[in-house]
């Protein structure tokens, strides 16, 4: 059996691995766009390495566009094959595809390219989609694929794939064994091979336990002085889960009543989703669905506001702080986030509050970093970052709350692996920057005493 790794090498983007049999037969696993500084990167336009008609199916971890991007672009090219995944996954995939198309084609034609995919494309792959539960064995082309909950977003899976007598794993995105909202992640018993998500390889994040509280201290310090909470937040998970936390504080008197304003239109549309699997206990975890047994609207609260125009996303200024803005995009690499970050970055009063990974590159990124080399020794009037071609000084404070990861931490990731330790004879450390990927392959080595490998993009191993 022969593995290549198309995408998610030494890189956090891009996931997608290619498997071959020894009949010729092959699979992919996830089709991700690549991102950074711009969506479009040089390498969503380079062609795939083989023919795509040649893929027998595309089986896919989960919905974000670093893991699904590409696919529409994958059947533009000649892919006729069926695609699966979890329910939620496709549910969400044809919303996150079309927006994800929309920023495309617009960064196409500032670059003066040509798109990589069309509106009809992404309408004939989702075509092409089918729906799989969890432990529904599927099997085509000689290989039997098994679809495991990876705890990372709702409906997210860990893929089991059989073949040739060989056992290999494609962690996808890893979350914790514990999550709020969604229920945590299996551990899977027997592999030969795993390839694991290293995005947070050498870090520890914050006790989840405790990172409502820290949520809860920068509302209430935000309130007080005044000023307006920023959070740029994904919109697939992790505006879901800081809603449902705020539920939780607003209705206990946690927090003081202020406008909560949620300026994503991608954003509400998947909470719709969310809505849809939130009593289904293969997805949602107890605590939740209690708390919808006993009639509480988990992703609802008093003064919360969905702003789906651009008319009422540019009311939100109209409402005098103290104001909690939550918009996409999750980096500040575009959407609605930019405007309030233009306006409020300068006010001392305000708050903005990172709750994800930010790539390097970005604009979440050079915040984050232009505070740290700050506090390091400079002033924060001497740290500005442009925005809309603008210099805007960032004077309001730059915080960040590494427990809302929807990625495992190292100690998590090594657990993961404990499991299936027995029978493994190599981890591939992939979708993770290389410095978070050394100390992770160390701790594999020494800890696990299994072999770790680092690939390099399109390399191909026989295993």
């Amino acid at each position: 059996m022969k593995l290549t790794f198309w995408g998610g090498a030494k890189m956090v983007t891009g996931s997608s691995f290619l498997l071959e049999n020894d009949a010729g037969k092959r699979i992919l696993i996830d089709c991700g766009l690549h991102q950074g500084a711009r969506y479009c990167e040089k390498h969503n336009f380079e062609p795939f390495p083989l023919d795509p008609a040649s893929i027998e199916a595309v089986f896919v971890t989960h919905a974000h566009i670093d893991h699904i991007g590409r696919i529409p672009q994958l059947y533009r090219a000649g892919f006729r094959g069926k695609i699966y995944s979890t329910p939620p996954t496709k549910d969400f995939a044809e919303t996150l595809l079309i927006d994800s198309e929309h920023i495309l084609s617009v960064e196409a034609r500032e670059l003066g390219m040509p798109p990589i995919y069309e509106l009809q494309d992404i309408n004939e792959t989702m075509k092409l989609w089918q729906k799989v539960s969890y432990h529904e064995k599927i099997e085509t082309a000689g290989f039997e694929i098994e679809f495991y909950n990876a705890g990372h977003i709702l409906g997210s899976a860990s893929i089991l794939v059989k073949g040739d007598g060989k056992k290999i794993v494609f962690s996808g995105d890893l979350g914790h064994p514990v999550t709020p909202l969604i229920r945590g992640r299996e551990e899977i018993q027997e592999a030969d091979y795993a390839l694991i998500d290293s995005t947070y390889g050498s870090r520890i994040h914050e006790d989840q336990t405790k990172r409502k509280d820290l949520f809860e201290d920068v509302i209430k310090e935000t309130i007080k002085s005044g000023g307006v909470l920023m959070i740029p937040a994904f919109a697939l998970e992790r505006t879901q889960e800081l809603l449902y936390e705020l539920n939780d504080l607003v209705e206990n008197g946690r927090v003081p009543r202020v406008p909560v304003f949620v300026d994503s239109p991608l954003a509400i549309k998947l909470t719709a989703v969310y809505k849809k699997y939130s009593k289904d206990p293969i997805y949602f975890d107890e605590a939740a669905i209690e708390s919808l047994r006993a009639g509480d609207a988990i992703f609802d609260f008093p003064d919360l506001h969905l702003t789906l125009t651009t008319e009422q996303s540019k009311q939100i200024n109209g409402i005098a702080p103290p104001k909690i803005i939550m918009a996409g995009s999750g980096m500040s690499q575009g959407g609605r986030i930019l405007h309030h970050e233009k306006r409020y970055l300068p006010d001392p009063k305000s708050a903005i509050l990172f709750v994800s990974f930010q790539a390097i590159g970005s604009l979440g990124r050079r915040i984050l970093d232009g505070s740290k080399k700050a506090k390091a020794g400079g002033s924060p009037k001497d740290f500005s970052v442009k925005i809309f071609g603008e210099e805007i000084p960032v004077k309001a404070r730059v915080l960040a709350i590494g427990g809302y990861s929807s990625h495992a931490d190292q100690p998590a990731l090594l657990d993961w692996l404990r499991s299936m330790k027995l029978g493994l004879k190599k981890v591939f450390l992939v979708h993770g920057e290389e410095k978070e990927m050394g100390p992770l392959e160390d701790r594999i080595r020494d800890e696990l005493a299994v072999e770790p490998v680092i690939p390099a993009l399109r390399q191909e191993v026989i295993l």
